[in-house]
């Protein structure tokens, strides 16, 4: 609706994860690394852990469409309360295998038989779990099971385990200390920075079409954004896209700092809760 007026082709602040709109910040890049690096060695678990809307799942398929398919068969599941049996039907129909039989010894059979085709062709399987904190101890230590499966030296499943902070707590149990052994590389995502703010909705703003012509955001608003959702991608988005609205249908040419504590304000009234804050200092 307020794309045009601002010189926008599409909307700058889905909250859809789209890769297009990747922002590399300080943690996101570290991040992305530290997966691109576990895709190389091929073996083993990576755990990416991050708060709600910080951007674990845009940095997944960020890292997904960066992967050479030729090479890397990928397939992703989300975890919502998967039982062991759950968990690798999920797994096996993420990777387009069709399933026979009814037992789970027919469908490990199906799902290492379809793995080992892939390596005996020079290509690997590489599993990403969204949502991992859902997951059971009892699943987890079903995804251990599975990066035993080899073809000689030649692990044939790798895991990517992508969840909320509580998924490291649960790792730390004494009963997946297996599993930790296998875990080659680690990080969380945080919020951006202070200094990151407006480089990141510049950034979106560009993807979506602007010019850098003229200013859409003034130079008090990004502190007032990183104020209110303390730099959580997910929640400058909300705020900024209905900053942008509000903007629009009041004939605003420029989101100002009392223009996102406004809306701050608003959002809070709406939604009953915090997805972003009115900084206490601050006053309309």
């Amino acid at each position: 609706m307020f794309e045009s007026y601002y010189g926008l082709q599409t909307a700058p602040f889905q909250l859809s994860p789209d890769p297009d709109f990747f922002y590399a910040s300080s943690g996101h890049s570290s991040a992305l690394a530290y997966m691109k690096f576990g895709a190389y060695q091929g073996e083993g678990f990576i755990v990416v852990t991050g708060e709600i809307g910080a951007g674990k799942t845009t940095l997944v398929r960020t890292l997904l469409e960066g992967l050479d398919a030729d090479r890397i068969v990928a397939a992703q599941i989300v975890s919502t309360q998967l039982d062991a049996g759950d968990l690798l039907r999920a797994i096996c129909m993420a990777f387009g295998i069709p399933l026979t039989g009814t037992s789970k010894a027919q469908w490990l059979g199906t799902l290492e038989a379809f793995l080992t085709a892939l390596c005996a062709a020079g290509r690997r399987a590489l599993l990403v779990v969204d949502e991992a904190q859902n997951l059971g101890q009892r699943e987890i230590e079903e995804l251990r099971m599975l990066s035993n499966f080899q073809l000689g030296s030649h692990a044939l499943l790798q895991s990517f385990l992508v969840g909320q902070p509580e998924l490291r707590k649960m790792l730390q149990s004494k009963s997946l200390e297996q599993l930790r052994q296998r875990v080659i590389a680690s990080c969380h995502l945080g919020p951006l920075a202070l200094d990151e703010v407006q480089p990141y909705i510049e950034h979106r703003l560009r993807h979506a079409g602007w010019s850098g012509e003229r200013a859409i955001f003034a130079d008090d608003a990004f502190e007032a954004i990183h104020d209110c959702t303390d730099g959580v991608p997910r929640r400058m988005n909300l705020l900024c896209t209905r900053a942008l609205l509000s903007g629009f249908l009041h004939s605003r040419p420029m989101v100002e700092k009392a223009d996102i504590l406004r809306t701050s304000k608003e959002l809070n009234a709406e939604l009953g809760e915090v997805p972003v804050r009115l900084a206490s200092s601050s006053s309309l």
